[in-house]
């Protein structure tokens, strides 16, 4: 593809807001490749290494303050990284044509988008339920709390491997009810250390498959590390309630046009 200077400023106004709020590039990033024109393998192949080398800043951040949890984020690894090479796998010898590929990516990417777009808005009433009962039964139990994360891991680990959407959103939202005495920012740093191998082995393994483009990656990039790095020093200065409202409405439209 050629050099457009508009997916240069989408990687930059995508970055800033994930730098401001939090939310998952993925869910932001991908539905605006597709309205580039983008098939939806080769958006869905990008947008994971994309997201692979935009966290990883995050996570020297994060683990720099110690914001990480690393026996949670192992946890999580031991579901995601097999759930994203057996999905690998399935998509690598699925016997049909990339059309029909593409329409499966494109509903799954749909879904996945209405899902991310509920639980962003949710967000605060779910972490205030999870701390009402932080005194239940399986938050005390370690053995149930790590088989439930690393089923949690699996989840998250088809999800985005088929469609780069979940690792943030759905990810934290996910963790919210297991660990509801871990402070935010923990759960925040936590997975965002695990999107990284994560997106990183799906990125790997649907770049081998083909479906990848370089000069897009690049482009991207090229907006995306210098907004979030404003959009991080901007974090917690600027209210981000109603910005966040606005993007889970517009997932949320944007996932219901591609299923219906």
């Amino acid at each position: 593809m050629d050099f457009q200077i508009g997916l240069v400023i989408a990687g930059l106004v995508v970055g800033f807001v994930v730098g401001l709020t939090g939310v998952g590039g993925g869910s932001l990033m991908t539905p605006i490749l597709l309205w580039f024109g983008i098939p939806p393998t080769t958006a869905v192949g990008t947008d994971l290494l994309y997201a692979a080398y935009t966290k990883m800043a995050g996570v020297f951040v994060h683990n720099k303050k110690k914001n990480i949890n690393w026996k949670i984020t192992g946890f999580l690894s031991l579901g995601s990284i097999p759930a994203a090479l057996l999905t690998l796998w399935v998509l690598d010898n699925i016997k049909t044509d990339v059309t029909t590929i593409n329409q499966v990516i494109k509903y799954s990417l749909g879904w996945a988008l209405l899902f991310t777009s509920v639980a962003i808005l949710f967000k605060t009433k779910i972490a205030k339920f999870s701390k009402k009962h932080a005194g239940d039964k399986f938050h005390h139990e370690s053995k149930t709390q790590n088989i439930l994360t690393i089923a949690i891991g699996i989840m998250l680990g088809a999800t985005v491997t088929l469609t780069s959407i979940g690792a943030g959103a759905l990810g934290t939202v996910t963790l919210f009810f297991l660990y509801p005495l871990l402070p935010t920012p923990k759960l925040v740093g936590t997975e965002i250390a695990h999107a990284v191998p994560l997106t990183l082995v799906a990125g790997i393994g649907h770049a081998s498959m083909g479906n990848m483009d370089y000069l897009l990656l690049g482009q991207l990039l090229m907006g995306s590390l210098p907004g979030i790095f404003v959009g991080s020093m901007l974090s917690g200065k600027i209210p981000d309630l109603y910005l966040r409202n606005a993007i889970a409405i517009m997932l949320f439209f944007a996932g219901y046009k591609l299923i219906f």
